[in-house]
C-alpha cells in the first residue's frame, strides 16, 4: 500500500512473511503497521506487541485462500492494533515512529491466526520487525536499493557511517507485554535462549510466497541493522495460555525474564488493581505482580531478582482494569475483564477512558527520558531519580486523572 499522510506523519502497512530460522521449514505471515515522520527524520521507533484482540473471525481459513485467487489483502490485515492502541500523540511529541507487529502463529488447528500467550515466537517476531524497519525502512522491496532508500524513516546516526538512529522502545499489552519481554532481550540473547529451548532464531523475510526472493539470516546483517533495544515497557503482561504454559509450543517467557534481570536498561511493568487477567494465577502463569515479599514466582520479581543489578520497576493504577489502555473498545478484550479483583463498588476503567490516557502519557514521558540518554552511560541511579520517574512516581502522576497504588517505596517500586 502507498502510506497514508496523516499531517506531518506517514502511515504504511507491510505484509511479509517470517521464517525464524534459515534451518527450519517454518514460516509465518507477519504485518507490521507503522506511524513515522514524512520527513524520514524519526528519532528512534515504539515497536508494539499486541493482546489478545483476535481470533473471533471462523472464517479466516476461506478469507485467506479468496485473498490469495483475488490479489486481495490478507485476514491479518483486519487486526488493527494501531486502532486499539493509539499512542501516536507520544510518538508525534518525540518526532519517534510507532509500530505494530501482528503474526500468525499456529497453537490450535482451527484458529491459526490467535496466540493465546506463552510463545516466544511472537516476541522473536516483533523483535524481527523491528529491525526489518531498521535495515529497510517501511517498504517490501527489501531488494530494491531504491526504494529502501526512499523508505527508511530513521535520521542518520551522526556518529556511526551509512547506518540509522537505532534505538528500539520494545513495549505490549497483555500477552504482547510478556512477548515484548523477549523482544527486549537482544539478538544475541534470542539467539542463545531461543537455543536453549528449541526455538532458534535466526530470522529471514520473504515478500512473497511462489519462487520466493528473502534476506539473509539476521546474523549476516551488519550489527547496526538489528534493532538494539533501550527501553521496555509492559502493560498488565500475560504470560502462559490461559493461565497455562505448555511446553515446545507455549513454554512462556520465563528465560528471558531471567535474562532481563542482569540488563542495565529502563523496564517498567505497569498493572490494574482490579485487573484479574494479569494478576490471578488461574490467568497468567505466572502473575505478573504478586506483593513486595514476592522473590520469585511473579514476571515482576523474575524480571527484579534474577540478579542483583536489576533494573526493573512497576507501578499499580487503582482502578485499573485489563481492557483501559485501548483507546475504542474490543469485545473480545472485555471478556478478560468479566472478574474485577477491586470490591464490587469500585468500577473498573474501560477503553478511552482515564487509564488509555495514562498510557499515552506514560509513553510520551518515557521516550522523552530515553530520547536525553546515551544507552550506554545511563546509569540506574539516572534510570530511578530521571525525569519519567519523577514525573510517575506520585499519587497521581499527568493530567490523565489516574492515581497510583503506594508501596512501601513510594508509588512506583524498584527492587530491594
Amino acid at each position: 500500500m502507498y502510506p497514508i499522510q496523516i499531517g506531518n506523519y506517514d502511515f504504511k502497512r507491510l505484509y511479509l512473511w517470517l521464517q525464524h530460522s534459515d534451518k527450519l521449514p517454518f514460516f509465518t505471515e507477519i504485518v507490521i503497521e507503522v506511524f513515522y515522520p514524512n520527513n524520514m527524520q524519526a528519532d528512534g521507533l515504539v515497536m508494539f506487541n499486541h493482546g489478545f484482540l483476535i481470533g473471533t473471525d471462523l472464517l479466516f481459513y476461506p478469507k485467506q485462500f479468496i485473498s490469495k485467487l483475488t490479489n486481495q489483502d490478507t485476514p491479518l490485515f483486519q487486526v488493527n492494533p494501531s486502532w486499539y492502541y493509539n499512542y501516536s500523540q507520544a510518538a508525534i511529541n518525540n518526532n519517534w515512529a510507532l509500530g505494530f507487529v501482528t503474526t500468525a502463529h499456529l497453537q490450535f488447528d482451527m484458529m491459526p491466526w490467535t496466540n493465546l500467550g506463552g510463545n516466544p515466537r511472537v516476541g522473536q517476531a516483533a523483535y524481527a520487525a523491528a529491525s526489518y524497519l531498521i535495515k529497510y525502512g517501511a517498504t517490501h522491496k527489501y531488494d530494491d536499493h531504491e526504494s529502501v532508500m526512499k523508505a527508511r524513516f530513521l535520521r542518520a546516526d551522526a556518529s556511526s557511517n551509512n547506518s540509522m538512529l537505532n534505538r528500539v522502545i520494545f513495549a505490549g499489552h497483555s500477552v504482547g507485554g510478556a512477548h515484548a519481554q523477549v523482544a527486549a532481550t537482544g539478538f544475541d540473547a534470542l539467539q542463545e535462549i531461543g537455543a536453549r529451548n528449541l526455538m532458534p532464531f535466526d530470522p529471514v523475510f520473504y515478500n512473497r510466497e511462489v519462487t520466493p526472493d528473502h534476506t539473509l539470516p539476521m546474523s549476516k546483517w551488519d550489527e547496526s541493522s538489528r534493532a538494539r533495544p533501550i527501553g521496555l515497557l509492559q502493560l498488565s503482561p500475560v504470560d502462559g495460555a490461559g493461565g497455562k504454559t505448555v511446553p515446545y509450543l507455549a513454554p512462556g517467557m520465563k528465560p528471558y525474564r531471567e535474562h532481563l534481570a542482569s540488563v542495565a536498561m529502563p523496564n517498567l511493568m505497569v498493572t490494574g488493581a482490579c485487573d484479574s487477567a494479569c494478576l490471578d494465577p488461574k490467568n497468567s502463569d505466572p502473575p505478573a505482580w504478586i506483593d513486595v515479599a514476592d522473590r520469585s514466582t511473579s514476571q515482576y520479581a523474575q524480571m527484579a531478582y534474577g540478579s542483583s543489578n536489576s533494573w526493573a520497576a512497576t507501578c499499580m493504577v487503582e482502578r485499573g482494569s485489563h481492557c483501559g489502555y485501548l483507546a475504542h473498545h474490543n469485545d473480545l478484550c472485555t471478556q478478560a475483564d468479566k472478574k474485577s479483583l477491586c470490591d464490587p463498588s469500585v468500577t473498573p476503567y474501560t477503553a478511552k477512558q482515564e487509564e488509555y490516557r495514562f498510557s499515552n502519557e506514560l509513553l510520551d514521558q518515557y521516550i522523552g527520558f530515553v530520547a536525553g540518554k546515551d544507552p550506554a552511560n545511563c546509569s540506574f541511579d539516572t534510570w530511578k531519580n530521571g525525569s519519567l520517574m519523577q514525573w510517575l512516581n506520585k499519587e497521581k502522576p499527568g493530567t490523565s486523572g489516574v492515581s497510583l497504588r503506594q508501596f512501601p517505596d513510594g508509588y512506583v517500586h524498584f527492587p530491594s
